[in-house]
């Protein structure tokens, strides 16, 4: 493998990021949506706390799947195509619409 343009670790630096602070925010919101039950709820206090430690688990896997998912998909979305060369039997394509030529 060889070195890595400058920006390439860029946006691999990005990259990491939004995958932290997009999983972050994915992850409060799982963990205030399951909480937000034991406030509603009269429940008991074993009851508020597995409804706690479900959603502080529920939270851990979604931040950690949101990671996976942005980072796994980075090298594919990331990854560039070279452009397929002209076939020689091709004429050259105009400059400028209506024009015969590039020289004319």
């Amino acid at each position: 493998m060889g070195r890595r343009s400058q920006e390439d670790r860029d946006a691999m630096t990005v990259e990491i990021g939004f995958a932290l602070v997009s999983g972050a925010v994915l992850a409060a919101a799982a963990f205030v949506a399951i909480g937000a039950t034991s406030v509603y709820l009269d429940l008991s206090r074993t009851a508020e706390h597995v409804v706690f430690m479900s959603g502080a688990v529920v939270a851990a896997l979604v931040f950690v799947a949101r990671l996976v998912d942005v980072l796994w998909g980075f090298p594919r979305r990331g990854s560039r195509r070279p452009v397929a060369p002209l076939r020689p039997q091709d004429p050259p394509q105009p400059s400028q619409p209506g024009r015969t030529s590039p020289d004319s």
